[in-house]
């Protein structure tokens, strides 16, 4: 792993529901350490600073060869594989950092704040344009919607992207989530899934500290 990109408001319930209007911005991008992962299956600790954790249930696109300036005619070709992944957000925080006009870091970068399902080679992929994405806590579902719900597609992502940063091989970006985001608290059971894709599953352990 190389490098962990994560694309801004990406659904437009999700948008709508943080207080934006997803028809008049183009897309944004944050980063978080590539520390910050952790396998499907972890126990992840709440984490300190904040008192309102949530989950966000995201495809995960993990690139494979190199692209820059590309357009959209060849870029998934550089695709490796996809994944499903959770963008665990210090949430009070991050809104706090907007208000301010500052930067997220301390919302969305951070430890354990990047939950891995396995990486599904692309090859072995059918097309992700229906798929559904779903994330349940404690049995409830509590986010679900479809990839084709995305205001921006896959293929345009990493295209944007790469007219700012050679992309590359290790690579990861986080594509954005459906509406639907919520806290969590220590002993909360996690579980997102994608058609097509190993799931992606985690508990919320205690506080640290």
């Amino acid at each position: 792993m190389r490098r962990i990109f994560c694309v801004g408001r990406n659904y437009a319930d999700h948008a709508r529901e943080m207080g934006r209007d997803p028809d008049r911005e183009p897309p944004f991008f944050f980063t978080k350490f590539p520390d910050s992962v952790v396998p499907s299956g972890s126990t992840i600790a709440y984490p300190p600073g904040t008192a309102n954790y949530h989950y966000e249930m995201e495809l995960v696109i993990a690139m494979g060869a190199h692209r820059f300036k590309a357009n959209t005619d060849n870029v998934l070709d550089a695709v490796y594989g996809y994944a499903c992944g959770l963008d665990m957000t210090r949430r009070d925080l991050q809104l706090q950092a907007r208000e301010q006009g500052r930067p997220w870091d301390l919302g969305k970068s951070f430890e354990e704040s990047a939950v891995m399902g396995s990486i599904r080679p692309a090859s072995a992929v059918p097309s992700l344009g229906t798929a559904r994405i779903s994330l349940e806590v404690n049995g409830t579902i509590r986010q679900t919607s479809s990839i084709g719900d995305m205001i921006w597609s896959t293929a345009e992502i990493i295209s944007i992207l790469s007219q700012y940063y050679p992309l590359g091989p290790g690579d990861l970006i986080f594509t954005g989530t459906p509406a639907g985001v919520g806290a969590v608290v220590p002993g909360d059971y996690l579980l997102g899934k994608i058609d097509s894709l190993p799931s992606v599953e985690t508990k919320i352990g205690n506080q640290v500290g």
